[in-house]
């Protein structure tokens, strides 16, 4: 009995672990400790946000001594700054291209323009620091308070590095406020280095989003990601601005506007008016062909006459004298690049306009080049100074905007004349290769609708010609003559083929006489009736037409009726 106790006794007693059970014991405990660790740095490595700063100096490039980075809107840009006496500055010409194109360099007397709607503005360009223009290692810059006292833009200074930030664009932007305490990242993802923490309500510029995360910048100058559950919804927004500067005010007329331009060849033309005009109804501005550039110091031909003006003012129509670029011994670089000629030529304009005492200026300067564009925006800024102290409406003819033109700026020219006129006409003209309309309508509407995204509609005039074209095919050679409404018409009396062409919502005409082929897209009350319910329905400020004698009667009626509602 006792026997079978004590071996009970003895079989409830642990055995001792052997010396290699608690080896590998340990070695189990160690290898889970292991994974365990691996998991945690896994986890953290995958799910744990990096605080790791960028390096803001790698961030804008390298900035050398004296130099700022640039920052513009949601942009580094390419391009330097710089820093002296406590000032800075930015490069002329990154400020013409990107800030405000007002700006303009006189080389020949070594100053910066600025004109204003009421004033030119110069400062001279200086060698030492503390101006504000200075020049550097052949680089003209202007400081920022002079670009500031003329252009609507927020701009913040920082340091180390030396950076610039510049916000110029205040309209439909793309806004979106955080929600809540964030970081705004070098890219999408948590590993990221953060280029800046922003607090809960901060407005962001909302550029796009990638894989949940939104691609924003700052009005400080940082342009990175932010995870998107952090922002509220975007929202398209203007922001109100005071404007920098004087604001430009456009003398306009009280009633749409019915021009015609009026050839005028010889003094001796000027006499005609009366007769000229006899059949004319509706029509309120007149616009003769006086001046011509002559020659590259600003000269111009000048057949203006105050009886002229006298008569059209007796019949109710404003008279803008035309200025054109027409002659030869000349270039229009030349004569506008230079201030002296330029300003020579304006006071030409200004002075034979006073002294026939005209109410416009109407300006047709055409085939301009891409070099040429700057200094022809800086002579209708210069003009129109001229033009509004002395209550003349300033006009531009500008073709329709093709790839040969598609430099004009038709913007700038807007924010400083009083009327842009769209050449609605030469779609095919007498160098073209191909036969074809001088202005089909698909092609003019097009004009219209490219030329508004630029001028603002309520100062935008329709020009419709009064002129179309004979086409003539003989021996495989193309050619055409211009002839006026009813000489078109009588030509196509004869034709074999007549018919309206929808496509170009015009009559046209084909026939063959000892083996010549004539064709001929038609300028008639039909075609007229379709360009005036354009005018009317891009809501523009009127029409003019080229050229008087060129019409038949009937086209006073039409244009008068279309033009009645066009005023209601």
């Amino acid at each position: 009995m006792d026997n079978k106790k004590d071996r009970s006794q003895k079989q409830k007693q642990p055995r001792k672990m052997t010396k290699q059970r608690r080896i590998a014991v340990l070695r189990f405990r160690a290898a889970l400790l292991v994974v365990v660790i691996g998991v945690l740095a896994f986890c953290i490595n995958r799910y744990v946000p990096t605080s790791a700063r960028a390096d803001l100096h790698s961030y804008y490039g390298k900035v050398g001594e004296g130099e700022a980075a640039v920052i513009l809107g949601s942009q580094i840009m390419d391009v330097r700054g710089k820093t002296d006496s406590g000032k800075y500055y930015l490069p002329y010409s990154f400020v013409t291209t990107f800030l405000n194109p007002g700006f303009y360099w006189d080389a020949d007397n070594n100053q910066i323009l600025y004109t204003t709607p009421s004033r030119i503005n110069t400062t001279d360009i200086g060698n030492e620091a503390g101006g504000d223009v200075i020049l550097q290692d052949g680089t003209i810059y202007l400081s920022l308070d002079l670009i500031r006292d003329h252009t609507d833009l927020d701009v913040t200074i920082y340091s180390d590095p030396d950076r610039i930030a510049i916000q110029k664009d205040f309209r439909d932007l793309n806004m979106a406020r955080t929600m809540s305490k964030g970081n705004i990242r070098l890219l999408g993802g948590i590993k990221s280095k953060v280029l800046t923490e922003v607090e809960s309500g901060t407005d962001l510029i909302y550029l796009d989003e990638i894989d949940e995360w939104s691609h924003v910048a700052t009005w400080d100058g940082y342009i990175g990601y932010i995870e998107s559950r952090k922002l509220n919804p975007v929202e398209t927004v203007t922001l109100e601005r005071e404007s920098a500067g004087e604001k430009y005010s456009y003398i306009q007329m009280s009633a749409p506007v019915n021009l015609i331009w009026h050839v005028i060849g010889q003094q001796e033309s000027n006499d005609l008016l009366l007769q000229d005009v006899a059949a004319v109804t509706g029509v309120n501005v007149i616009s003769p062909t006086w001046f011509s550039v002559l020659n590259n110091d600003g000269e111009i031909q000048d057949l203006s006459s105050s009886e002229y003006v006298e008569n059209a003012h007796s019949l109710g129509m404003q008279v803008w004298g035309l200025i054109d670029n027409f002659g030869t011994g000349f270039t229009s670089y030349e004569v506008l690049s230079h201030t002296d000629s330029r300003q020579n030529l304006i006071r030409n304009i200004m002075d034979a306009a006073l002294n026939a005492g005209m109410d416009g200026i109407n300006v047709d300067f055409e085939t301009l080049t891409p070099e040429t564009i700057p200094h022809f925006l800086e002579f209708l800024r210069e003009l129109s100074v001229q033009t509004h102290e002395n209550g003349l409406i300033l006009s531009m003819d500008d073709p329709v905007p093709e790839t040969y033109s598609s430099f004009y700026r038709r913007d700038l020219q807007a924010q400083v004349v009083d009327y842009i006129i769209i050449m609605g006409y030469d779609e095919h003209y007498s160098g073209s290769e191909t036969a074809g309309s001088v202005a089909s309508m698909p092609w003019v509407e097009k004009g219209i609708i490219d030329t508004i995204r630029e001028t603002p509609a309520s100062r935008t005039i329709l020009a419709v010609p009064f002129y179309t074209r004979i086409w003539k095919t003989q021996a495989g050679t193309l050619s055409s003559l211009a002839v006026g409404m009813r000489a078109g018409a009588e030509e196509a009396a004869a034709a074999e083929v007549s018919y309206w062409n929808t496509d170009t919502m015009q009559n046209y005409a084909q026939w063959e006489q000892d083996g010549v082929k004539y064709q001929v897209w038609l300028e008639d009350l039909n075609s007229l009736r379709e360009r005036m319910k354009l005018i009317r329905q891009y809501h523009l400020a009127g029409v003019a037409s080229w050229r008087l004698g060129f019409e038949i009667p009937e086209v006073w009626a039409v244009i008068s009726e279309e033009i009645a509602q066009l005023a209601s």
